[in-house]
């Protein structure tokens, strides 16, 4: 499979599941909640129930792909996409700003989540070794077992 057409896959999955109002099950919420600090409870709290629901199975293939992972970089899987909050756009707005790009400010902060996530990781006291797995750096085992556990 192309890395565009994963990426197309991936993004298929992401609107069906987004379509769903549900809430993660208790479980998944409390596992999720015990692996985060409590600034990142709060950055986590924030997110829509689809968003959660999204980071919760990223963060659980993550585990499956890196059992040995410590709370940091289960933090890291479970915050990935936090940034996507800022720019309060609905799951229909989230697809156009795909589609079309960065042209207008939200779409652009849409665009510019992993950036904006990381700064709110920063100022919600996440650790170092979260923050440098989110900006890609580090063991690159664990970094590419990160970025294929969201691109399934």
């Amino acid at each position: 499979m192309t890395p565009a057409t994963r990426r197309l896959v991936h993004l298929v999955r992401r609107w069906w599941g987004s379509l769903s109002s549900s809430a993660p099950s208790p479980v998944d919420e409390g596992w999720a909640r015990a692996s985060l600090l409590e600034g990142e409870r709060l950055v986590f709290d924030a997110m829509s129930v689809q968003d959660r629901r999204h980071a919760i199975s990223v963060a659980r293939r993550f585990v499956d792909l890196s059992p040995d992972s410590p709370r940091d970089d289960v933090a890291a899987a479970l915050l990935h996409d936090v940034g996507k909050t800022h720019s309060d756009l609905s799951t229909a707005l989230r697809v156009l700003a795909t589609v079309v790009g960065p042209r207008t400010r939200r779409f652009r902060e849409y665009h510019d989540h992993e950036t904006i996530g990381l700064d709110m990781c920063r100022r919600a006291g996440s650790t170092e070794r979260t923050l440098s797995l989110l900006e890609g750096r580090g063991n690159q085992r664990i970094v590419d077992a990160l970025r294929r556990a969201d691109d399934i």
